[in-house]
């Protein structure tokens, strides 16, 4: 009887992009803002990346620990592509250390298990062939932080867009000016995180807030659509100054930005903190509003209100939202049906 045999998906230890190699068999990897010397036999702040012989190596390639179809609404993203269906896939590490981490049992994970790298094999074909399966009009790299895997995502990116899908990062900004630069031509929209002053990045992420400015810029120049994102914490980055700062900055980059300000659930490290009020986020929201920015959005919170898109100009509700889905979107293919007025975002 002659036997069957079903392809195999082989993992592969990936040589890492975005490197050097020093004496004594060090490395210094460019991928993120942290510029880490990684000794030989190492990792680097992220934990998935391991300097082997001298050549630095992503142990996370094709390792993919959560796979979901989103609305892409729950990335934030509520101007790009609306009530589109977004494929999902995350591998385990991130370059921050954030102590209100929401996905802390992934994104941290190789910190407590530093030799076991867990994940379901997937190659570049199986994800875009999953995706364009399920009709999602997009892949989004999430969950964790998309520049620790960035070479598996940038493989996967650059065949969706062969196959007319887009490509979307959630992403704490962190990514090194050339790797923004390569990703950028087939990255299509990106949320990222603006989470506080540089006393918060330093305390409770382990980072810098400079290099995440730096990156709302870059992706803004490189022509990708970016949607800012800042969870609201009682007593770290809620005060006014703080959250002032935050939308002056994004509107000295483009006051057209979407703004989320979400709130804040008790989780990892800081299980104490209570959630933020909704009086604190429709503060959030008028500050915003009144430094000039376009469009403020209120997180986390359904149904207050604050989900809602209209028009800057005449003030019209033009997306209605409950949560992740759109009751009404009144858009004519991004224009205000009653002042005629063109709403910055990546329409259908």
């Amino acid at each position: 009887m002659r036997k069957t045999f079903l392809p195999a998906i082989i993992w592969i230890m990936k040589e890492a992009m975005f490197y050097e190699k020093l004496d004594e068999k060090k490395v210094k990897c460019f991928l993120c803002a942290h510029h880490c010397v990684i000794k030989e036999g190492k990792r680097g702040i992220c934990a998935v990346r391991e300097n082997i012989g001298g050549i630095l190596y992503s142990l996370v390639y094709g390792k993919v620990i959560a796979k979901n179809i989103d609305p892409i609404e729950k990335k934030p993203l509520f101007h790009f592509l609306p009530a589109s269906s977004s494929f999902s896939i995350a591998a385990v590490g991130c370059n921050f250390h954030c102590a209100q981490c929401q996905n802390f049992e992934i994104a941290q994970y190789p910190k407590e298990h530093a030799h076991d790298i867990p994940g379901e094999l997937m190659t570049p074909e199986t994800v875009v062939d999953a995706a364009v399966k399920n009709e999602c009009a997009s892949i989004s790299y999430t969950y964790t932080e998309p520049t620790i895997f960035f070479e598996f995502a940038f493989d996967c990116a650059r065949l969706a867009h062969e196959k007319g899908i887009k490509n979307v990062f959630v992403s704490n900004g962190y990514t090194d000016p050339e790797a923004t630069k390569t990703i950028a031509p087939y990255l299509d929209g990106n949320n990222i995180d603006l989470k506080g002053n540089a006393d918060f990045y330093r305390d409770i992420c382990g980072a810098k807030l400079d290099p995440v400015k730096d990156t709302i810029l870059l992706m803004k120049e490189l022509g990708v659509w970016v949607e800012v994102t800042t969870l609201v914490i009682p007593d770290h980055n809620d005060s006014e100054k703080d959250l002032r700062e935050i939308a002056e900055f994004i509107k000295s980059v483009d006051p057209s930005i979407p703004w989320h300000v979400t709130q804040f659930y008790p989780t990892y490290k800081l299980a104490d903190k209570p959630r933020t009020p909704v009086k604190t986020l429709r503060r959030a929201r008028e500050i915003g509003l009144e430094t000039g920015l376009k469009y403020v959005y209120e997180g986390n919170v359904p149904g207050e209100g604050g989900e809602n898109t209209y028009c800057p100009d005449c003030k019209g509700l033009l997306v209605s939202r409950f949560g992740f889905r759109i009751g009404e979107d009144r858009t004519r293919n991004g224009d205000c049906p009653k002042c005629g007025r063109k709403i910055e975002g990546v329409w259908q």
